[in-house]
């Protein structure tokens, strides 16, 4: 079972976040969470496998409550968001996001958003990722950019999957553009995020896109 904990203040829409997952044979809902803080209490207390967190939430925003149960090790943190509200997502995902939803997402791809995060892959809706970036990237940095050097530690393969992972692929389009085998990349991700102490793979598509690779 996947053990999920919904972070929503609007309780008409966490109602029905909860009905959908529930509706999964392979999805418990652990917990409700309506602001912020309630959401790192709660994760401390239950330990979820991942948190599906709003972005805009009262008393502690959904990026800093991000920030700290990614931070914490407690769950990997599914961000729910909008088109218009790009900054605050790339602020999630800099705090240790695994993902992100927008919240229009039809129930069925809600539920396999879930288990896609929950099983380690970490970009949802790759589409969606490659437009965010895009928008993200074209505004005035106001965060010092990432320093080049820490490409040092990467080999050469490692730095062509990191520049994927930028563009948005999955791992399945990385094994075809680079011509090797889906667990091959499987493991160069693995390898790449442990090196540049990154939490998840849209973690390393910022980075490629902050420094322009």
């Amino acid at each position: 079972m996947i053990r999920v904990l919904v972070a929503e203040d609007q309780s008409a829409v966490r109602a029905g976040l909860v009905l959908i997952l529930g509706s999964a044979p392979d999805i418990e809902v652990a917990g409700e969470a309506a602001d912020g803080e309630q959401a790192v209490a709660l994760a401390r207390e239950l330990r979820p496998d991942l948190v599906l967190m709003d972005v805009q939430m009262p008393r502690l925003d959904g990026v800093s409550a991000t920030r700290i149960v990614a931070g914490e090790g407690l769950a990997d943190v599914l961000v729910l968001t909008t088109f218009d509200l790009d900054e605050y997502v790339f602020g999630a995902l800099r705090a240790g996001a695994s993902g992100f939803l927008l919240k229009s997402t039809d129930a069925k791809d809600l539920i396999a958003a879930v288990r896609t995060v929950a099983g380690g892959e970490g970009i949802v809706a790759p589409a969606v990722t490659r437009r965010l970036i895009a928008e993200f990237a074209a505004k005035p940095v106001r965060e010092p950019a990432a320093d080049p050097a820490v490409l040092r530690e990467l080999t050469r393969r490692e730095r062509e999957v990191l520049s994927c992972l930028g563009q948005g692929l999955s791992n399945a389009a990385i094994a075809e553009r680079l011509e090797m085998a889906e667990a091959t990349v499987k493991t160069h991700v693995s390898r790449m995020l442990g090196k540049l102490g990154l939490r998840s793979r849209v973690q390393a598509a910022v980075l490629a896109q902050e420094l322009g690779i």
